[in-house]
């Protein structure tokens, strides 16, 4: 009889394992997916994972990892620091849309206005924006005690409507001939500015290097990193410690929102260039998976942002040259949380055989 066994102490062994025995495990489910869909699971397997790292056209794609994982790392640093602190987050799609709606409506308010300044306070509205919104549930959950999980993922739908009620009616483009979709704000010079054209980087790759590096300062170095950390292991001591827990509700609530916001404004006004109806492609709900596949931590979260932007990206490879549908490459990123998470019992429990006692 097979029976889970509670660990005196988490196993720091299974701690550091699980994420790369989850990687492991989604190349050969993932591979067996792909072989019953007809492909060689060889074949996909290496393009996901190779092609766009050491393949023939790798000096175009490594530049992409970076355009693409930015936005990961960025939502996830703010949602591990909540993760952290048992604050559940998981409506950071919304606030990456709504960060990119206030970043987009101050670049098309200044328009057509060549200015260095206008490009800043995109940013600043980007923040705010997603900010604001991520401020409904932490004002709830603080005031009313409501369920922080269930407000901000009810916050996306309301979120996505906003975005496609904007991409046809406040922001469209009066000279689209009635497509959907607002002007190009790489037309702004003060926006082309800051993009590199050769490789398609731009400084949402910095800003997240720099939550990285703050958000490890923070934890590591300050008092309020020890309040989070307290809190989410032990919140009884943090009570007796004295951590006001609201006012680190709405700290982590309102960060993750604020760097939500802030890839969501990055995003709208360099690879995308436009807010449009199908701006938002899922980075705010594969950011938590970034989130857990880096044990939360910012080094952690760094690698695993590049890993995910790698299956981005070599997807994207293998569904042109392999022709594997969208929907088994979102399967696939969806079998890595899988596995994280079910191979995460093993950090906690030990599985042990016993014979089955006789009545």
């Amino acid at each position: 009889m097979i029976v889970l066994e509670r660990r005196p102490q988490p196993s720091r062994n299974w701690a550091l394992a699980t994420p790369l025995v989850a990687v492991l495990a989604t190349m050969v489910f993932g591979g067996l997916l792909f072989a019953v869909l007809g492909k060689n699971p060889v074949e996909a397997i290496r393009t996901i994972f190779w092609d766009p790292l050491f393949g023939e056209f790798a000096f175009y794609y490594r530049p992409q990892l970076l355009v693409k994982g930015a936005p990961l790392v960025l939502i996830a640093i703010g949602l591990s620091l909540g993760f952290k602190a048992g604050v559940w987050n998981i409506g950071a799609e919304g606030q990456y849309i709504m960060g990119a709606l206030a970043g987009a409506g101050v670049g098309l308010a200044f328009y057509p206005l060549d200015a260095w300044y206008v490009f800043p306070l995109m940013v600043i509205g980007g923040a705010l924006g997603g900010w604001a919104w991520a401020m409904i549930p932490a004002i709830l959950k603080v005031r009313f005690g409501t369920n922080e999980i269930l407000v901000s993922l009810m916050l996306v739908y309301v979120a996505e409507q906003l975005l496609a009620s904007m991409s046809l009616g406040l922001m469209r483009n009066p000279e689209g001939h009635g497509f959907p979709g607002s002007r190009n704000l790489n037309d702004y010079a003060a926006a082309t500015s800051w993009i590199n054209q050769n490789a398609g980087l731009h400084w949402g790759v910095a800003a997240a290097l720099i939550a990285v590096i703050f958000a490890y300062v923070l934890l590591n170095r300050h008092m309020l990193g020890f309040h989070i950390r307290l809190t989410g292991e032990a919140p009884r001591a943090a009570r007796f410690a004295g951590v006001n827990p609201a006012r680190l509700i709405l700290f982590c609530l309102g960060i993750s929102g604020a760097l939500a916001g802030l890839a969501g404004l990055f995003e709208v006004a360099g690879p995308a260039g436009q807010v449009s109806i199908d701006f938002n492609i899922g980075y705010g709900f594969t950011a938590i998976i970034v989130a857990f596949l880096g044990r939360l931590h910012p080094l952690g979260i760094l690698l695993a942002g590049g890993l995910m932007a790698l299956t981005y990206i070599g997807g994207e490879i293998a569904q042109s040259q392999l022709g594997l549908p969208a929907a088994a490459i979102q399967v696939f990123q969806g079998m890595l949380l899988f596995f994280l998470l079910a191979l995460d019992l093993l950090t906690h429990f030990r599985i042990r055989l016993r014979k089955r006692e006789v009545a």
